[in-house]
């Protein structure tokens, strides 16, 4: 070999190897954060921040910043940094305007993320701070947020022919008494959906063992009457969802009788063993039962036999019956029944691999029928473990247990900070407002008596449920105070209308005789009384329904010093509010609450308690983040929304001393005229709007670009139709370079 031609193919490796070795050391990673959070909170303004990159590698961010772009305004902002070596340990964080104030990222509340360099594929994907979807992070919103429901359970609501069973025919004429259709009204109480306990033929009282699927049970009347009560529902804007049990029918069902006959088209419907398995179930029940073809699973007991979806035609057939309602009937969606038990493994008999598959199944299948179908499931057990049928596109929502108890303690123990926490873990744990909340319902003592009758606390306790985020459903009954406990039919029992015979619920003999309160709580009698508790949850829920923040709105808390105030708010678009509830019976003075820069601004802010329009006064923000001499009177709630603005905006709107100034309106009171004094720190475009206490805009007065300095502007009390208004309160905001303010004003005639 020549030796020449030996050298130079040395040489050629060794160069190989040293440029390998360079291009191994110079690892590129691509660093993504997600910013929608900080976007809606108003923490982060695209047009005006920028979010940066500090780490290991590049002093701390240093000079020059390491900023990131968001090129397809995605709000994802990205970068992509060479010279890392694999194997090579980075820590690092993303801030807001490369500033260390407290605006940087805490993920996980730890100081710093660290990452281990891969060979290649280096792509971090974070969420700023780990606010992930769930944590607050706004998600798609559907027509069952805007919605309050109503539980009712048909055998008790109105019996319309005097056999002592409620029907269909006797709903229907009660319809006026949840919504009359008018959104003028308020003398209705206000409900938007409605959630039937099982209407289908059954051999039972209660129907959670179905003979057939798509029938109506004779006691409430024909599929006709059914189909009148829909539309007359549907004609005042409710929604009607239907209770559909899906994990058992009755061991009458037709289905069972063939199966139990050994026939072979249907013996698979249900599961067999020719000896008893001796499983037992959660609380300790007998799973298996003796039948004289074997011995067959049913979860709850011999009378209601498990389906075997094992078996497709069992799938194939209940899926199919959901299609007959949501297509063929018109309703709007189910309330489905013990969802955590549709399929077992081995010993294992609740919440399987194979039941949360089973829900995505179904829910392709409803949505594929109708994409606004509403699934409500049953999952009686931790959040932890509901949250998983509320995601992966299983169910809508589901009911969340844990939350209706912390709420009950919170008002039978005076002590709300443990309602606090559960609120805020609650809401961050689904995806954004996808629960239902509640006090109590057909399975549980009522409400009224585990609040040990005290009408107080039941004023307080739907307070907090219904300005809390989630969907609220109200248990028929719990607006009247009506009573209830231990065996389910005194759970169950018959509507109280009226101080009359029967409650008014019947002409005849109740199937369930009335609760011995029904002469006191009734609809007749607490109608009459505007400091009734039916009268309380009229108001609550019309608050509700005219106020956006309330039903799509975040959630952020705020800590109290006094322990029995339930304390936080609740901002949507330009709309904050903040809910006070006072769990104690006794007055609570010199209220201290703190939030942070996500639910409060510093400032002067004028407030008005929706539930009391007179309780209108100023408040202060400190700078950090506290407002200070609230006071409540005993099981006193409050629903007190910043009038005309947002307690929460972007960039340093409402911070002391900013700049810009909305000065004393003199005269006030006046009439027929008064002159608006402001100043501006800045040419800027300024628009300056009139609103009255229910924070509508009655008129524009200022709406264009002007130079820095003072200007005032005369108003003569009209509205921006030219027209004069009445004498009353009213309130300013002026808006101007990304800065509000607000002051107070009274007309007078």
């Amino acid at each position: 070999m020549n030796i020449n031609t030996t050298k130079i193919r040395i040489l050629l490796t060794i160069a190989a190897v040293l440029v390998t070795a360079a291009i191994a050391q110079a690892v590129p990673i691509t660093f993504q954060v997600r910013m929608p959070r900080q976007i809606e909170l108003g923490t982060f303004d695209p047009d005006n921040d920028f979010v940066d990159l500090a780490g290991t590698f590049n002093g701390w961010g240093g000079d020059p910043l390491t900023v990131m772009a968001d090129s397809d305004g995605d709000t994802i902002y990205e970068i992509t940094l060479n010279g890392f070596t694999s194997s090579e340990t980075i820590e690092f964080k993303f801030r807001i305007n490369g500033q260390w104030d407290g605006t940087e990222e805490f993920p996980n509340n730890g100081p710093n993320r660290v990452y281990t360099v891969q060979p290649s594929d280096n792509l971090i994907l974070v969420w700023y701070s780990d606010d992930e979807p769930g944590a607050g992070e706004i998600g798609e919103l559907h027509w069952w947020n805007d919605s309050v429901f109503y539980e009712i359970f048909v055998r008790s609501f109105q019996d319309s022919d005097g056999d002592g069973i409620g029907d269909f025919p006797g709903l229907t004429q009660k319809l006026d008494y949840l919504n009359d259709g008018d959104p003028e009204t308020s003398d209705d109480l206000g409900i938007t959906g409605i959630w039937l306990m099982p209407i289908n033929d059954s051999p039972s009282y209660h129907g959670y063992d179905a003979v057939d699927y798509r029938s109506i049970n004779p006691d409430y009347g024909t599929m006709a009457d059914f189909q009148t009560f829909l539309d007359a529902a549907h004609a005042r804007g409710i929604k009607v969802i239907i209770d559909y049990v899906m994990n058992h029918c009755s061991n009458q069902h037709p289905w069972f009788v063939a199966s139990a006959q050994n026939n072979p088209a249907y013996r698979d419907y249900f599961r067999w063993s020719p000896n008893d398995p001796g499983q037992t179930g959660p609380w300790g029940q007998d799973l298996w039962h003796w039948n004289s073809s074997g011995y067959y699973y049913g979860l709850f007991w011999g009378g209601m036999p498990d389906l075997n979806y094992g078996t497709p035609a069992v799938k194939n057939e209940m899926f199919d019956t959901a299609t007959y309602w949501l297509d063929t009937i018109g309703v709007d969606g189910f309330r489905l029944d013990a969802v955590l038990y549709i399929f077992e493994e081995g010993d294992q008999v609740q919440n399987t691999d194979s039941t949360l598959q089973f829900w995505q199944d179904y829910n392709a299948h409803v949505k594929a029928v109708n994409p606004d179908v509403l699934s409500v499931g049953e999952a009686w057990a931790s959040s932890t473990i509901v949250e998983q049928y509320v995601t992966e596109d299983r169910l809508d929502i589901c009911f969340e247990f844990d939350l209706s108890y912390v709420t009950l303690d919170a008002v039978n123990n005076s002590y709300a900070d443990n309602l606090r926490s559960k609120a805020a873990q609650v809401y961050g744990l689904y995806p954004y407002l996808q629960f239902g909340t509640f006090l109590t319902n057909h399975d549980q003592n009522r409400s009224f008596e585990v609040l040990g009758f005290d009408e107080g606390k039941a004023k307080v306790a739907a307070g907090i449920y219904l300005t809390l985020p989630g969907i609220p459903f109200v248990y028929y009954g719990e607006e009247i105070g009506m009573i209830g406990s231990g065996a389910h039919e005194y759970i169950r029992s018959p509507m109280q209308w009226t101080d009359g015979s029967q409650a008014g619920f019947t002409t005849g003999v109740p199937w369930q005789p009335v609760n011995g309160n029904y002469q006191e709580f009734n609809v007749l009698v607490e109608e009459q009384d505007p400091t009734s508790l039916i009268n309380w949850y009229k108001q609550l829920i019309n608050v509700r329904n005219q106020t956006p923040a309330l039903r799509r709105g975040i959630h952020e808390p705020l800590t109290s010093s006094a322990s029995p105030v339930m304390s936080f708010v609740r901002i949507h678009e330009q709309q904050t509010v903040m809910c006070l509830a006072n769990t104690a019976s006794g007055k609570e003075n010199g209220i201290t609450l703190t939030g942070s820069a996500a639910s409060l601004v510093p400032g002067i802010h004028t407030i008005t308690n929706l539930l009391d329009p007179g309780d209108t006064f100023d408040i202060t923000v400190s700078p950090s983040y506290e407002i200070t001499g609230l006071n409540l009177a005993g099981y006193e709630v409050a629903v007190y929304r910043f009038v005309g603005a947002s307690g929460v905006e972007s960039g340093d709107a409402g911070l002391p001393g900013a700049g810009l100034l909305l000065g004393q309106s003199y005269p006030n009171p006046f009439n027929p005229s008064t002159t608006i004094h402001y100043s501006l720190p800045s040419q800027s475009y300024v628009r300056l709007g009139v609103y009255d206490v229910a924070g509508h805009e009655v008129a524009v007065v200022v709406e264009k670009v002007q130079a820095a300095g003072p200007h005032e502007v005369r108003w003569n009390g009209t509205d921006t139709k030219g027209q004069s208004l009445s004498a009353g309160v009213y309130f300013l905001r002026l808006d101007a370079g990304g800065q509000t303010r607000m002051s107070k004003i009274t007309l007078i005639k």
